[in-house]
């Protein structure tokens, strides 16, 4: 284990080392972000800063932890983590449409389903004693796995070091949800785990705000699709609470995700067209500034991160208090944050309404808004003092 802790350090040395170069590399190849209505940097910036992770991960798994991973595997995820570094090259360079990128998503998610074998076949339902195997739907369950999450982690890399920093704290947890609990001899998921986080540590300095080279689309596919593939690796026997793990560790991106096809959707637009409406658009609109911003995603990661450590330490009943309380609170959040629109308040107006009706059936409650004139209660007691 002490070896294994000494190769991760490497790794984010070697991270970090080769990052300067890829960034040369990125303005020979005209790989450079250019200022517009939909970006944050003032200046050209260059990109393809995934390239770096995707070499240096893969040093580790051929040469500094090769003995911890099957040959076979390695070889096949190296194969179609080749075609995601390969499309989000070509986007970077030359930009791709979104249909385009997606061919390229797919392509690789054959290659993982086919030629490595990583697919999800087996579900344990709650209260069911019986496994349940998904026959034919394994293969559209696991291709859909693949790409929603490779494109919710594209999603969220909107600013600095953001999509680094959660995909870190994400994989962290994920390698010690494997490690710890899971309890299974396949020890080298949460490794690959904690060896991806690392070469996102050696990069992170890099890419924080303010930033000397993004992740592109080479990183943030990157990063996503490995994630989606070490999470289905994870998930062989999937029970219940294994499948909400995951998607809970990565709450952020996964969130930002679906409120976002959501939101277009109900503005009539197509699933696949860009806006300003993300998280983080949401949070620096409200006087965040960019770091603060970052930050406070960060922290809501790790919120996150441990919600799903409770998970796996809950009994049964816990676990759908757990969700319950989750869903209501990320209501909650994103009506506070308009990540739907101005308009969308289903659950505040259910609350306001409650609050409306106990002031009804008690008149001596009166309800005081922030900036309103004080209540003659409050006003009257104010006098007798």
């Amino acid at each position: 284990m002490f070896k294994i802790i000494v190769e991760l350090f490497l790794l984010v040395i070697i991270s970090a080392a080769i990052t300067p170069f890829i960034r040369r590399l990125a303005f020979v190849l005209g790989a450079v972000d250019n200022p517009n209505a939909r970006r944050v940097n003032k200046k050209p910036m260059p990109t393809i800063g995934g390239l770096g992770i995707f070499v240096t991960f893969n040093i580790g798994t051929f040469v500094l932890l090769r003995e911890q991973f099957l040959t076979h595997e390695i070889f096949s995820i190296l194969l179609a983590s080749s075609v995601i570094v390969l499309t989000g090259l070509i986007d970077d360079i030359l930009e791709l449409k979104p249909r385009q990128k997606m061919f390229g998503i797919f392509i690789a998610s054959l290659i993982i389903y086919f030629l490595a074998g990583i697919r999800m076949n087996v579900l344990k339902i709650p209260f069911v004693t019986h496994e349940v195997n998904i026959g034919w739907w394994s293969f559209p369950i696991t291709i859909f796995w693949i790409l929603a999450l490779t494109n919710a982690v594209n999603l969220i890399d909107g600013l600095d070091g953001l999509a680094d920093g959660v995909s870190m704290i994400s994989l962290t947890t994920m390698g010690i949800v494997g490690y710890f609990f899971l309890h299974t001899h396949q020890l080298y998921v949460p490794i690959a785990c904690f060896m991806l986080a690392a070469c996102l540590l050696g990069f992170l300095p890099y890419n924080f705000h303010p930033a000397k080279i993004f992740l592109g689309d080479t990183g943030a596919l990157y990063i996503g699709f490995m994630i989606a593939i070490l999470s289905l690796k994870g998930l062989k026997n999937v029970t219940f609470i294994s499948l909400l793990v995951p998607i809970i560790i990565l709450g952020v991106p996964v969130t930002d995700t679906v409120y976002a096809m959501i939101r277009r959707k109900l503005n009539k637009k197509p699933i696949s067209e860009a806006d300003k409406h993300h998280l983080h658009h949401q949070l620096m609109r409200m006087g965040l500034t960019h770091r603060q911003t970052v930050l406070t995603i960060y922290a809501l990661s790790l919120v996150f991160s441990f919600i799903s450590l409770l998970f796996l330490l809950s009994p049964a009943w816990g676990t759908w208090l757990l969700i319950l309380g989750l869903l209501v609170a990320l209501e909650y959040f994103v009506e506070s944050i308009g990540l739907l629109g101005e308009k969308y308040h289903p659950l505040m107006h259910v609350i306001q309404k409650i609050i409306n009706q106990k002031s009804k059936i008690d008149p001596t409650v009166e309800v005081w808004h922030l900036g309103d004139e004080k209540p003659d209660q409050l006003k009257n007691k104010k006098k007798t003092k």
